[in-house]
């Protein structure tokens, strides 16, 4: 089911919104100048069962089910060679009143990875890689991990390049999964 299509300002970003029927979890896809990327909502649960499964800590699996979650696929559709660099997208939290909204950086994989080898974990598996360069067609997957509680809305600020050079675009209102699936009515 679509329950939304829309244009945004920067660069005439097609995004749409599909809501999963059977589980209630929204995808967002984003199409723009040779760039597309989905975001897929991730429930707490399957993180602590990524992680578990691969014998995490117990801590360390709570700390990653705490996140935001998001599984990502990019792709380029372009005719050139694209390249991305997680470590420029920013996601912004909305403000209240006069303040203004803040962005914050999107946490990395290889940050991730430091914070895991500390407590010992040597896994690196599952998170979208910090950096890609594609060549035509090409696609990558992974999760990526926004630092919000449940719930949460807040727009993302994504950036990559075509040949060199830079383009950005942004995906509003998006929303951390819930705790839980709502039990469905019959």
């Amino acid at each position: 089911m679509m329950i939304a299509a829309m244009t945004s300002v920067a660069h005439a970003t097609e995004v749409t919104i599909y809501k999963n029927e059977l589980s209630g979890l929204l995808t967002w896809t984003a199409k723009d100048d040779g760039f597309k990327v989905e975001f897929i909502q991730l429930l707490p649960d399957f993180i602590r069962a990524i992680y578990a499964k691969h014998n995490f800590p117990p801590e360390e699996v709570e700390r990653a089910a705490a996140y935001c979650v998001f599984g990502s696929i990019i792709k380029n559709t372009s005719d050139k060679l694209l390249s991305y660099r997680v470590d420029t997208w920013r996601y912004r939290i909305k403000s209240s009143g006069a303040v203004a909204s803040k962005e914050f950086p999107v946490k990395t994989k290889t940050q991730w990875l430091e914070e895991w080898k500390k407590a010992g974990i040597n896994f690196s598996w599952t998170l979208l890689p910090d950096s890609g360069e594609f060549e035509v067609g090409d696609w990558q997957q992974g999760f990526t991990t926004i630092k919000l509680p449940r719930e949460s809305e807040f727009d993302l600020i994504y950036k990559w390049k075509l040949d060199g050079v830079a383009h950005s675009g942004i995906i509003k209102n998006m929303k951390c999964a819930p705790a839980m699936l709502q039990e469905m009515s019959e």
